[in-house]
């Protein structure tokens, strides 16, 4: 059973940085196409970033290009969002998702396991 785990949310002010993590069990972390997304309280979940297999290509939304970074690192099984420059709108419940493709995607309907979320409060 694959399963994602997100750490490393928090409290943080504007401008502020913080770095997020997902850990993935069960499966083989190297096969997936690994995601972020997130969701704010009476919003849809909506895509951030995703990252290829091996880690060569990486697409962004464009409200968090030049903020935010996504990594992995396929010897711990970890992906990462180093998030930078924080503002108040990025105040959300961020996931980490895993797709069985080898393209990145923006729609969470392709994505096949998820994490439960780790919380992310940006005050001005």
């Amino acid at each position: 059973q694959v399963q994602l785990s997100e750490s490393g949310g928090g409290s943080v002010q504007a401008g502020g940085s913080l770095s997020l993590s997902c850990v993935v069990s069960g499966g083989t972390f190297s096969s997936y196409v690994m995601a972020w997304f997130r969701q704010a309280p009476t919003k849809e979940r909506e895509f951030v970033s995703a990252i290829t297999t091996a880690g060569h290509s990486v697409h962004n939304v464009d409200f968090v290009n030049g903020r935010f970074t996504i990594s992995r690192d396929n010897t711990k099984n970890t992906v990462y969002l180093q998030m930078n420059s924080l503002k108040p709108e990025d105040t959300a419940n961020y996931y980490c998702a895993a797709r069985l493709r080898r393209s990145t995607s923006e729609d969470r309907r392709s994505y096949d396991y998820w994490g439960q979320g780790t919380q992310v409060t940006v005050s001005s």
